[in-house]
């Protein structure tokens, strides 16, 4: 029999297909056999047990402005197909939380990648706290008097949303910055969660390495270098992707964290490393496989269908 894949994921039509990492993975599922069915996170339901979603079958093709066809929707049980992938963009919220709970019910009878229940407890910037040898100073508060003291220490610091992505809502400040009370208060105003500060990493200017892990295996890495006058690397508001390798303190990070992902489930995991420094474990939706796969010549969508597969028995 033909074995499913569905892929929760944010709306098809809107994807980039050069670099988007799902698109990726959709192909390289199709190429080896699998029936591909894709729904929104919306669309998901649970009643009397059982898991629902409002999907249609899908198949793509890597060709720009028509990369796709879709069936009718139906409704499908989640609990009849292989896999379901767990795609959609952050932010990580109480909608992404609940999600994570409906799909925890069907996991692992039907293989959720990654396992709901850990993606649940390991938002990016908490997960990386486990490992603290590994980070540069961090601050996780509320308190304002608290972040005083923090930029007080350490001079440069850079603020952020503990649950935001993208790059969104990332300050630097800079010692004797006046906007610091300013910017706190817009904070409080727009988030009821606490904000992470960290000191700002000079490195940040030879770039921000993404490493993909599999399994907790590191398979590729690229650079991102943020654009001038930008603290901010995030290949979607300028930064530029570069080739790099891997270095010494990359794979001693990585031999440190990599027992505790595979433990976890988490069979596809983006890390962030500046300099010598661990700034965050992206569990939720990880990116840059495709940028990966071009610069070092290498199939890491066929890596990580690999790994489920074995999963998968």
């Amino acid at each position: 029999m033909t074995k499913t894949v569905a892929v929760q994921m944010d709306p098809i039509e809107g994807i980039d297909i050069k670099g988007d990492s799902t698109f990726a993975l959709m192909l390289e599922a199709q190429k080896r056999g699998y029936a591909l069915l894709y729904y929104l996170p919306q669309s998901l339901s649970m009643r009397g047990g059982t898991v629902t979603a409002r999907a249609q079958s899908v198949m793509v093709r890597n060709v720009e402005d028509d990369h796709f066809a879709l069936n009718e929707p139906h409704t499908l049980d989640l609990a009849e197909v292989d896999v379901v992938l767990m795609r959609q963009d952050p932010p990580f919220d109480m909608s992404y939380i609940s999600y994570t709970h409906i799909l925890e019910k069907i996991h692992p009878e039907t293989l959720v990648v990654n396992d709901p229940a850990h993606v649940r407890n390991a938002p990016e910037k908490f997960f990386v706290t486990e490992f603290p040898e590994l980070m540069p100073p961090t601050l996780i508060t509320r308190d304002k008097q608290s972040v005083l003291e923090f930029r007080q220490e350490h001079k440069d610091i850079i603020i952020k949303p503990l649950y935001g992505n993208g790059g969104q809502g990332v300050f630097r400040i800079r010692e004797g910055d006046e906007n610091l009370n300013a910017l706190i208060e817009v904070y409080e105003e727009i988030y009821r969660e606490p904000i992470i500060a960290q000191a700002y990493l000079p490195e940040i200017r030879q770039g921000d390495k993404r490493i993909v892990l599999v399994d907790g295996t590191p398979v590729g890495a690229i650079n991102r270098v943020p654009s001038e006058g930008e603290a901010r690397s995030n290949l979607h508001v300028g930064g530029r992707a570069e080739k790099v390798d891997l270095t010494a303190r990359d794979r001693e990070i990585c031999e440190r964290i990599g027992p505790s992902l595979k433990d976890r489930g988490l069979i596809f995991v983006g890390i962030d490393v500046i300099g010598d420094c661990l700034t965050e474990i992206n569990v939720t939706s990880p990116t840059g496989i495709q940028e990966m796969s071009r610069f070092n010549e290498t199939n890491i969508p066929g890596l990580i269908w690999d790994a489920i597969e074995t999963r998968l028995g």
